[in-house]
């Protein structure tokens, strides 16, 4: 057995325990992939995060929940960057590639004038599915009655590089009573069985917010729900370019709110412009420093 340290930051909020905590490894190129989820299963985190080298870009990062590797991840990789930046691995750099399974992917940091460290990441041009299933059964699958989904807004799985099924919800107080029997959403989600589950409205805690959500894990991910959200705020703001907003003419900036119901309370912002027939999203966040763990492994 041997020690590995593992850096706990939270993304999506200065405050400590209040954004959505991920695992931040630094000797990534030194383990396994086998180690990397055992680390992963042993922190617990919805992701625990690993730098490597890469040939294609920058830096590569693998991404793992307890239960299986990820393509991509917002938050983690929030946290991944800060943690290179503030250690003084990433240089004087502003700009830099990240490799990932879904893509290579650029990121941009700046600081504001109290020195904290912004960063904004690409996604995943944004991709839509239809879902077909019960919606009847799906709002019993998070403690709701179908009468609270939306009337006119689709259910879609949509991705920029994780899938999740987006679930438009008509009023803000329904998200207290949800309770999610995560073990049932394969069997509602037969066109992709793995993908998490993302309720979200347009009515929000914050008047600053344009958007407010709860993420719910797939099953097979070994969590149950994610605090804030990257990677489903970034296609949540496709999903509003493409079937809310009314006004295309400029480039839409929106902030997402997600964490409340659970104690928490992150901001996600979303970038969203049009490039030809696809649109290019963008999220920005920050994090903060919560502490160390160290986990024994089998060397």
């Amino acid at each position: 057995m041997r020690s590995v340290e593992v850096f706990h930051y939270d993304a999506f909020s200065k405050e400590p325990h209040k954004g959505n905590p991920a695992g931040v490894v630094l000797d990534g190129d030194k383990l396994t992939e086998d180690q990397m989820q055992e680390i992963a299963f042993k922190v617990g985190f919805n992701e625990t995060a690993f730098p490597v080298m890469s040939e294609a870009a920058d830096l590569g990062i693998r991404f793992f929940t307890p239960g299986h590797e990820m393509n991509l991840c917002g938050h983690a990789t929030m946290a991944t960057v800060y943690v290179l930046k503030t250690k003084g691995l990433l240089g004087e750099k502003t700009e830099l590639t990240i490799e990932t399974r879904a893509g290579i992917l650029p990121v941009k940091l700046h600081s504001t004038a109290n020195k904290e460290i912004i960063i904004t990441m690409n996604q995943a041009a944004p991709i839509f599915e239809a879902f077909h299933g019960s919606k009847r059964d799906l709002a019993h699958s998070i403690g709701l009655e179908e009468a609270d989904i939306h009337d006119t807004l689709p259910i879609l799985y949509g991705s920029t590089g994780t899938w999740t099924l987006l679930v438009p919800i008509k009023h803000l107080e329904a998200f207290r009573r949800m309770k999610p029997q995560n073990e049932d959403f394969p069997s509602i989600l037969k066109e992709i069985p793995k993908s998490s589950v993302h309720p979200f409205s347009l009515e929000t805690y914050d008047e600053e917010a344009d958007m407010h959500a709860r993420h719910f894990s797939s099953p097979y991910s070994g969590t149950v729900e994610d605090a804030v959200t990257g990677t489903a705020s970034g296609v949540m703001g496709a999903y509003y370019a493409e079937y809310i907003r009314k006004d295309r003419k400029e480039a839409l900036k929106l902030v997402v709110e997600q964490g409340n119901e659970i104690g928490k309370n992150g901001r996600v912002g979303v970038q969203v412009s049009e490039n030809g027939e696809l649109y290019n999203v963008q999220i920005t966040g920050s994090a903060v420093f919560v502490n160390e763990l160290n986990i024994m492994i089998n060397d």
